[in-house]
């Protein structure tokens, strides 16, 4: 690059917009334990008791990932109650849990895009909608990921995974030409991770009338990419469906896993 662009050689990147990065032969870890701190410090919670996961299993508050837990609290800013700030202090309690946690990128040259895709269903009790979530790996990697309650109520689980698997397929084209710019097409369709049997035959028959006749238009935008062989939907069985850590409360054996299964570790 220094052939095109001006640049000083400042050695390797330590630190990156409040990103920790540590770079090794094995791969490289990111973490924030620096914001972290500020944040716990910030509420006055730097010596309080840790917790293992984000939120009570069970409590219809919010979900057990730090990203969606967050959303769900701000939304109660205005009128919050003693249940939201318990729920908010929860979270800074899990932050001063897993302070030494981050991403691992390890060393690969697999560069296929996977994507998996959840949802559970008439989760948020004051409107009941339900809460889409997907992330994305690129070889053993994850690069993406989204938690986002849905703009409709919907009516069968079947419904609330095939709207979930549309905002997935977004994504996953836009991904798609961001790694080809990145010289790294994309030679087979991208694979969409579901744990829906009968959302994956909406997806692919469109004479699957009866519970299709009343969606919008728009959320069958999946069916001509995936005619086009642009994504593919697979069938995974629950407890393989990572997509759960941002879309469903688990329990702490479970949550563990889908964390690990994301690449958030420990630092060793």
């Amino acid at each position: 690059m220094s052939l095109v662009f001006e640049m000083t050689d400042v050695g390797l990147m330590c630190y990156y917009l409040g990103l920790e990065v540590e770079q090794s032969e094995d791969g490289i870890f990111i973490s924030q334990k620096g914001y972290a701190k500020e944040v716990l410090k910030k509420f006055k919670m730097l010596d309080c008791n840790p917790v293992n996961t984000p939120m009570e299993c069970g409590v219809k508050l919010s979900k057990p990932d730090i990203l969606f837990a967050v959303g769900v609290v701000s939304r109660y800013m205005e009128a919050p109650t003693s249940t939201h700030i318990k729920a908010a202090k929860r979270i800074l309690r899990y932050l001063k849990g897993t302070i030494d946690f981050g991403l691992f990128y390890s060393s690969s040259h697999d560069f296929q895009l996977m994507g998996f895709c959840d949802s559970d269903f008439a989760g948020d009790i004051d409107d009941r909608k339900s809460t889409s979530g997907f992330l994305f790996f690129l070889g053993d990697c994850c690069i993406s990921w989204s938690s986002k309650k849905q703009p409709i109520v919907t009516l069968s689980t079947c419904e609330v995974e095939y709207v979930a698997s549309i905002s997935c397929t977004c994504h996953a084209i836009w991904l798609k030409r961001l790694v080809k710019e990145l010289h790294l097409p994309q030679e087979w369709p991208t694979k969409i991770c579901i744990d829906n049997k009968s959302a994956q035959a909406l997806a692919k028959n469109p004479v699957f009338h009866d519970r299709s006749k009343h969606i919008d238009t728009r959320y069958h935008f999946i069916r001509d990419h995936i005619a086009k062989k642009e994504v593919e939907l697979k069938f995974v069985k629950t407890q393989d469906q990572v997509a759960d850590i941002f879309a469903k409360p688990l329990k702490f054996e479970d949550f563990r896993r889908m964390r690990e299964s994301l690449g958030v570790i420990k630092k060793s």
